[in-house]
This record gives structure tokens, C-alpha cells and sequence, in this order.
């Protein structure tokens, strides 16, 4: 079994429940459970800015799934969400980011591990510090310091 983390997304078409909802399909994978969900926070949106806040959240899974099939789970929870990928940072209703897989490290073409941008992005750290604050991201220190470093200007907690 490995540890991963999942970062989630959604501005559209009720984000709250399309993260709830993405949480039930996550811990229902094949050979996975889901050990911690972050709460659900709004957050301004980053890069293409003339579209609806986000909700964003971080899941927690211990897995058996290979990080490819992982991958291609979450982007097949995605399309059952209708993740329709026009435009970089473009309005979605789902988006599911495999943020690490264990200790591994790759750069290919699919995927990136660990996420090459989560240490720079304040919506994945807050709450991903909530749920696994000492979580080391490489020499870039722990969830918990970046998060605070990064402050939270623009992420609302919304209540659990």
C-alpha cells in the first residue's frame, strides 16, 4: 500500500457537492481506502481569473493502486463529473490532481510527482495541512510552514 494524496477542485455546477461526492468515488477504488479529507475551502480562482471561486480540498489515500492507474482513476471520477479540459486554469466542475504517490519522483509527459506547482499554490496547502501537517514536500519544509509562509489571503474554511 502506498500514500497518496489527491488535491480537488470545482467551480462550477455546485463545487461543494461535487467534492463530496468526489470523495465517495475516491474511497471507493479498488484497493484503496480514503484515511483523511481536509474541510472544503473557497478560493479565489489563479491564472484565468473571470470565473467563479473554487472549492478546493485535499484527500488522503493509502492505496494499492500503481500511480498510473491511480491517475487514470481520477481522471476517469472527472469525466463521470463531466470534466470537460478546454483551456489552462479554465472553469471545471471536477479537477483531481495526484499532488504525491508515496516517494516517488517522476517527470513524464502524463505525470509530474511530486506536483510540480503544490508548494507554490496556497489552496492546496492549507488544506492539506489541516490534514497531515508535518507532511515533508522535499527541502521545501512541511505542509504546515509553507502554508503559513504562503498565508491565506483569497481561501475561506467553510464550515464542516
Amino acid at each position: 500500500m502506498t500514500r497518496a494524496f489527491v488535491a480537488l477542485g470545482s467551480n462550477l455546477d455546485n463545487p461543494a457537492a461535487q467534492l463530496k461526492l468526489a470523495l465517495v468515488a475516491l474511497a471507493a477504488l479498488p484497493g484503496t481506502s480514503l484515511l483523511a479529507s481536509s474541510a472544503l475551502y473557497r478560493t479565489t480562482p489563479v491564472g484565468f481569473i473571470a470565473q467563479p471561486d473554487f472549492v478546493n480540498a485535499v484527500a488522503e489515500l493509502d492505496t494499492a493502486l500503481d500511480a498510473d492507474a491511480l491517475l487514470d482513476a481520477l481522471m476517469q471520477i472527472e469525466r463521470m463529473h463531466g470534466r470537460v479540459r478546454s483551456f489552462r486554469n479554465a472553469p471545471r466542475v471536477l479537477d483531481l490532481d495526484l499532488l504525491t504517490y508515496g516517494d516517488e519522483i517522476r517527470h513524464s509527459e502524463v505525470l509530474t510527482l511530486p506536483h510540480p506547482r503544490m508548494h507554490e499554490r496556497a489552496f492546496v496547502l492549507q488544506p492539506l495541512a489541516q490534514i497531515a501537517p508535518d507532511y515533508q514536500l522535499g527541502h521545501y519544509g512541511s505542509a504546515r510552514e509553507l502554508a503559513e509562509r504562503l498565508g491565506s489571503a483569497g481561501i475561506e474554511r467553510l464550515n464542516d
